[in-house]
């Protein structure tokens, strides 16, 4: 069986769906950052190996599209910290914006792309 240990990421862009749904406090502050943990792991990998990283998550249950207090911006302080590795952020997970900072993306970089949530398809 095949595992992300036998492949290279050299020069590789992998885009990983990963649990963010982190809980946060009324001040945006993560108060348990396990599932962001677990994530962790092969993340490193692929920088480790050379590569970059695009991340998609929700997080809650966004109603009528953005909501401030869904965003996944307030998670990337933390998730820097977790990786070792300054992590960009996409203002939308789809779109010009979303297309250009992965285009851009140079080996060793973390993209989160924002709440996949925000649309209801």
């Amino acid at each position: 069986m095949k595992t992300i240990d036998g492949f290279n990421f050299k020069d590789k862009k992998a885009i990983i769906r990963v649990d963010f749904n982190v809980p946060l406090n009324k001040d945006f502050v993560i108060t348990d950052d396990t599932r962001m943990r677990f994530a962790v792991p092969t993340i490193k990998k692929i920088l480790d190996d050379g590569g970059s990283v695009i991340l998609m998550s929700h997080l809650g249950r966004p109603k009528e599209g953005p909501e401030d207090k869904f965003s996944l911006r307030h998670l990337v302080d933390h998730l820097s910290k977790l990786v070792d590795a300054p992590v960009k952020f996409a203002d939308d997970c789809m779109g010009e914006s979303a297309e250009k900072l992965s285009a851009e993306l140079k080996p060793g970089e973390v993209l989160l792309l924002e709440n996949l949530r925000f649309y209801k398809e």
